[in-house]
């Protein structure tokens, strides 16, 4: 009985709250979400770097408004891999390289983590490139700029709190709309753009099912999925914050690919629809909008490829360096002192030293390096797959919070089609190279 007249009390209470007083609780509530939202929307975003955009500025181009049907798969499948890494990183505290090295043992923990160095390398390397080729769009000599961004990325990184870092990266983020303005800009025909997202196009072309498997590894990198799980784990992220951070990467993922697919749009409505079909850079995709849709596009992409490059330039040897004192079991955070932390800080600051050195020597052709680059992240991704998914299976990690069975479908699908993918991208890409 006084049980009953508690809760009647508690309840009468409740409904005399003014407005006012909920509309507080509410806006709390809402501000208390934010906090924890940020490491899949700065995670995705990073995906779309420089060596994204060309591919793809390349698809837009080359195939016109036929190839945005595959964001669709692609969004499912970058949701379904970066919530499984999400998830591993609140409910067990631990980083990817940290279960990698546990569960796996030490020699598969050094492959995987060459294997990522190199290609993290690479990746940073073409950052730096396309930081110096967006600066060229507006008149401004990369060796100024190359120098520049390197020291304010890792001023900002070093010396700012990891809340500082996190709110710059997340504001980097909304440069990705200047690709929504330069769509729209070049005018597509926006009829055609949703036919094809919803009726999917095939051909038997060799280029166009190789363009198909750029597109997913360009998409699904990596260093995305090692980000946002140790950023889960440095946020201190609880299991109560589970749909928040499910929230976080569901809104990341799809905004990133939604971006992409202006992308594609924006070359397409221009280049493509005028006989263009070949392009081998962002940067030459940005220059040669300007006779089509004017300096105002091309300025507008040029905006976009140094935002991007100036996140992903950030995000990746962060990733690295996580990745890397994860697996030899050195201290690691954004809120360490190069004191505290200098196996950390080193290896992003050595990281951000050699991007900036090798983008400045003329003689290094930038889209060999992607080439490269996209060739031993291919190599990588099946790997990293295989083991997200073996650590997820796992009741003495997970416990209860391990795949379900239509989850298990999903991401077991998702890891035979990119791996297969992947494995033919980097034959192509060899195929290229000679």
């Amino acid at each position: 009985m006084f049980l009953s007249r508690l809760k009647t009390g508690y309840l009468s209470t409740l409904r005399r709250l003014s407005s006012r007083a909920r509309r507080r609780l509410s806006n709390y509530r809402f501000f208390a979400y934010l906090a924890i939202l940020g490491p899949g929307i700065i995670a995705a975003n990073a995906g779309n770097d420089a060596g994204g955009i060309a591919t793809y500025s390349s698809a837009g181009a080359a195939y016109g408004y036929t190839l945005l049907w595959t964001f669709i798969p692609m969004t499912i499948s970058l949701i379904i891999v970066q919530e499984m890494c999400m998830r591993m990183g609140v409910v067990t505290g631990q980083g990817l390289a940290d279960l990698i090295r546990e569960n796996f043992g030490v020699r598969w923990t050094a492959f995987v983590m060459l294997a990522l160095l190199t290609a993290n390398t690479g990746v940073v390397i073409s950052e730096f490139v396309g930081i110096g080729q967006a600066s060229e769009l507006f008149g401004v000599s990369r060796y100024f700029t190359i120098p520049v961004a390197g020291l304010i990325i890792w001023w900002l990184v070093v010396k700012g709190s990891p809340k500082r870092v996190e709110t710059v990266f997340l504001l980097m983020s909304l440069v990705f709309f200047t690709y929504v303005i330069s769509a729209v800009v070049a005018k597509p025909d926006w009829y055609e753009v949703g036919r094809s997202f919803i009726r999917p196009s095939f051909s038997t072309d060799t280029g166009y099912l190789f363009t198909v498997m750029a597109l997913i590894g360009t998409t699904i990198a990596p260093f995305m999925q090692i980000y946002v799980q140790s950023a889960a784990v440095e946020k201190g992220m609880d299991k109560e914050e589970l749909s928040v951070g499910r929230a976080d990467v569901i809104i990341g993922m799809t905004f990133a690919d939604i971006i992409a697919g202006f992308i594609v749009v924006c070359t397409a409505a221009t280049l493509y629809v005028h006989g263009i079909r070949n392009i081998d850079s962002a940067a030459t995709a940005a220059e040669s909008l300007v006779p089509i849709a004017g300096v105002y596009a091309k300025y507008l992409f040029g905006i976009g490829l140094f935002g991007a490059s100036m996140l992903a330039m950030a995000v990746v040897p962060l990733a690295t360096a996580y990745s890397l004192s994860e697996a030899l079991g050195f201290e690691k955070g954004l809120s360490r002192s190069f004191r505290e932390a200098p196996i950390f800080l080193g290896i992003f600051t050595a990281l951000i030293l050699i991007g900036g050195i090798v983008a400045l020597i003329p003689t290094i052709p930038p889209i060999t390096l992607l080439l490269v680059a996209q060739c031993v992240n291919g190599v990588l991704l099946p790997v990293l797959l295989i083991a997200i998914v073996k650590l997820i299976n796992n009741p003495a990690i997970m416990g209860e919070y391990r795949n379900s069975v239509t989850s298990n479908i999903l991401a077991i699908g998702t890891t035979a089609i990119v791996s297969i993918l992947s494995l033919l991208l980097i034959g192509k890409t060899i195929a290229d190279m000679f």
